[in-house]
């Protein structure tokens, strides 16, 4: 079958992202909400409901506070591909499968609606969209998610040539630039704050470290450090000399730059210890 294209102004081709949340913006309710990461804006979206086919679970790791948070991506091919993301422990995730672990046949369009719960948890009800009949399976402590998300998945790729196709590409995980990958892995060591690191790089008008010459970055990389060391010696110009030699010049020689850094944080804890 031939899919009409429509021609003239769109948007692009990429999937719409739908977080959950049971919160409240400028006087208007909501519990799905759309961000705008080039703005740091959140963007209510005020329908609870969403009718589509699923058509995969992904599970991905994000990064919030400096620590690595495991995600559960619903994909769901509709008017356009959605993904709705959530928490793998939070109310909307466990109550979403425990109604998916039922369905049989992926091949068949489903509502997917947000469910306001007590103190700002949401919920996840799940209707069979032909027949606007609900979903739903008793809460057992003693349940596998593991195992029911494996299940799914496997139904799911069984299922996957009835589902009609939608743009797959541009939610294929990219993989991590070297040089976002060494910041980030940096500063989780130094448990530098990420918002610092975002203005850092606002101040050079990008929004990762990949966008920089090398010589940005290892400045970057240098203010993280001695932000670090501020407190740890009682002379700035120790924590840079011993820098430059522990690190910097450890790096030319060879040695992995976390190590060297770890070496360099040790020495100077040790040289503060002692001078107590």
């Amino acid at each position: 079958m031939t899919t009409e294209i429509k021609l003239g102004l769109c948007n692009p081709p990429e999937p719409i992202y739908l977080y959950v949340k049971n919160a409240e913006l400028g006087g208007e309710s909501y519990l799905w909400y759309n961000y705008d990461i080039d703005r740091d804006k959140t963007i209510p979206v005020t329908q609870r409901a969403l009718t589509g086919y699923l058509s995969e679970l992904r599970l991905t790791t994000k990064e919030f506070k400096g620590k690595d948070n495991l995600k559960l991506d619903i994909v769901v091919s509709a008017d356009g591909l959605y993904v709705i993301r959530s928490g793998i422990e939070t109310n909307f995730t466990k109550s979403f499968l425990l109604a998916a672990s039922l369905i049989q046949d992926f091949s068949k369009p489903l509502i997917i609606v947000a469910t306001a719960g007590d103190e700002n948890t949401v919920f996840c009800n799940l209707y069979d969209a032909a027949t606007k009949t609900k979903i739903y399976r008793e809460w057992s402590r003693d349940l596998d998610w593991a195992t029911i998300i494996h299940d799914i998945q496997s139904l799911l790729g069984s299922a996957s040539s009835t589902i009609p196709s939608a743009p797959k590409l541009s939610v294929v995980p990219q993989p991590v630039h070297p040089q976002d990958l060494r910041v980030k892995n940096i500063r989780t060591l130094l448990d530098y704050p990420l918002d610092l690191v975002k203005e850092w790089l606002q101040f050079q008008d990008v929004d990762r470290p990949s966008l920089l010459h090398i010589t940005k970055i290892n400045e970057l990389v240098k203010t993280m450090c001695l932000a670090w060391a501020a407190d740890k010696c009682d002379h700035p110009n120790h924590a840079e000399s011993s820098y430059q030699k522990l690190v910097v010049d450890a790096v030319v020689s060879g040695t992995d730059e976390l190590t060297a850094i770890s070496t360099w944080m040790q020495e100077l804890q040790t040289t503060k210890a002692g001078a107590v």
